[in-house]
C-alpha cells in the first residue's frame, strides 16, 4: 500500500521514523511519501519537504509566516492529489494537519491521526471538526480516550511511542571521549528544535554556565542547524554541542534544563531531573492565556495531574530561578524526590509498542476499506 505521512517537527519526525519501521513490518509492500525529516528519510521512501522549513512557534509567529504556511499547504495538497495514497497518516502538528485531513477527507483518502491535537487542552469543540475530517484517532495519553468518548467519538490509545524509541537506544561507550565531555557530571541543555525556541531559552540556559564551573554543560543540538549557528550563542564558553546524540546524552546526564515539548518526557524517562522552561512572543502568551485550560505545559506533570518538575514559563524563565530551580535538583533530597516521582509516571505509560500497535491497526483499517 501506499503511504503518505506529514510530520511537521523533529518530534513527528521520531515517530514517524517507528510507525514507517513497523509498517514495513505489517506491509512488505508499502511504499511511503512524506513531509518529515531525516529520521523518516532513514526509513526509505521519498521525503517532499523537510520539518525545518514548517515549524513555526507561538500565534505571532504563525502569523508573520503565514504566506510560508500557506505554500506549504498547497504544496502538500498538490503532492497527495499526485500521488494518490491509499492512506494519509498525520501526526500531531494540527494547525497544518488538520486543514490536510479536511483536503484528503473531501478527495476520498482514509485519514488516520497519529497521536492526537491537544485539543483538551483548549478549544475543545475542535473535536467536532475532528469527528468530521478523521477515519481513525490515535492517541499515545491515557486520558485522551475518555474525553474524546465525552465528545461521542471512539479512539485508539496505543501507549506513547517514546517508550518504543528509549527501548531501542543502546548507548555508545564512546560517547564522553568523541564528545570532548570529560569524566565529570553533565548538565544538558535541551533548548528544543525551533529557531524561536533556541533564540529564546538558549542565551538564558547558558548564564547556568558561571553558575556552575564543575559540571561539564552540552547542548542537545538539532540537526536542522549548524555549528556556527550554535556558536554564536556560546562564544567562548566550555560548552559542547551534541549533533543527533540527545539520547547518548541524555543517558550520561545528571540533570537538565529542557524546553517545554516532547523532550520532557524523554529526560524523564532517562530519569535525569530537569527543569522545564518555556518562552513565546508576548502576544503569543497573552492570547494562550486566555484560551488555554490545563494546569501545567510539561507532559511529565500533565501525565501525573500533578507538579513534578518546576516550570518556569516567560518572564519567570530567568537566571536567578534556572539557579534556585537547578541546585534544588542537584541536591540529594531534591534528586531522589524526583526520581522517586518519575517511577509514579513509568507506572502510568505502560510498556513499549505503540508504533507497532499503530501500524497493524493502520494496516487493518486500511485493508479492510481497500
Amino acid at each position: 500500500m501506499k503511504y503518505y505521512l506529514v510530520a511537521g517537527e523533529a518530534s513527528g519526525d521520531l515517530h514517524g521514523a517507528n510507525l514507517m519501521k513497523a509498517l514495513k513490518h505489517e506491509d512488505h509492500e508499502a511504499v511511503f511519501r512524506y513531509f518529515g525529516g531525516n529520521k523518516m528519510q532513514a526509513e526509505g521512501g521519498t521525503l517532499v519537504k523537510h520539518y525545518a522549513d514548517m515549524a513555526f512557534m507561538g500565534f505571532t509567529e504563525v502569523i508573520l509566516n503565514l504566506r510560508t504556511i500557506f505554500k506549504n499547504l498547497s504544496a502538500c495538497k498538490a503532492d497527495i492529489t499526485g500521488w494518490k495514497p491509499d492512506v494519509l497518516i498525520l501526526i500531531d502538528f494540527p494547525g497544518f494537519n488538520l486543514k490536510i485531513a479536511e483536503f484528503a477527507k473531501a478527495c476520498g483518502i482514509k485519514v488516520c491521526y497519529y497521536i492526537s491535537p491537544k485539543v483538551w487542552a483548549w478549544n475543545q469543540k475542535r473535536v467536532l471538526k475532528i469527528k468530521k475530517v478523521v477515519d481513525h484517532m490515535f492517541c499515545i495519553l491515557p486520558f485522551e480516550v475518555d474525553f474524546y468518548r465525552n465528545w461521542g467519538m471512539e479512539v485508539d490509545y496505543v501507549g506513547n511511542p517514546l517508550l518504543d524509541e528509549v527501548a531501542q537506544f543502546s548507548p555508545d561507550a564512546n560517547f564522553r571521549v568523541a564528545g570532548g565531555l570529560g569524566d565529570g557530571k553533565i548538565i544538558a541543555l535541551l533548548p528544543g528544535s525551533r529557531k524561536q525556541e533556541i533564540e529564546r531559552l538558549l542565551p538564558v540556559m547558558l548564564l547556568l554556565t558561571d553558575q556552575y564551573p564543575a559540571y561539564c554543560f552540552a547542548i542537545a543540538a538539532a540537526p536542522s542547524f549548524s555549528e556556527s549557528y550554535y556558536h554564536q550563542f556560546i562564544g567562548d564558553r566550555n560548552v559542547q554541542l551534541c549533533f543527533n546524540n540527545t539520547y547518548n546524552l541524555l543517558h550520561h546526564a545528571h540533570a537538565a534544563i529542557v524546553a517545554s515539548g516532547t523532550a520532557t518526557l524523554e529526560t524523564a524517562l532517562f530519569k535525569v531531573p530537569q527543569v522545564v522552561v518555556y518562552k513565546g512572543g508576548v502576544i503569543s502568551i497573552a492570547i494562550a492565556k486566555m484560551l488555554v485550560k490545563i494546569k501545567f505545559i510539561s507532559l511529565v506533570n500533565l501525565i501525573v495531574n500533578k507538579k513534578i518538575v518546576t516550570e518556569l514559563i516567560q518572564e519567570e524563565c530567568n537566571i536567578q530561578n534556572l539557579n534556585f530551580s537547578l541546585s534544588a535538583i542537584l541536591s540529594e533530597t531534591g534528586r531522589s524526590n524526583m526520581l522517586n516521582q518519575y517511577d509514579e509516571l513509568l507506572q502510568l505509560m505502560g510498556k513499549p509498542g505503540a508504533s507497532a500497535k499503530t501500524a497493524r491497526l493502520i494496516y487493518k483499517y486500511a485493508a479492510a476499506s481497500s
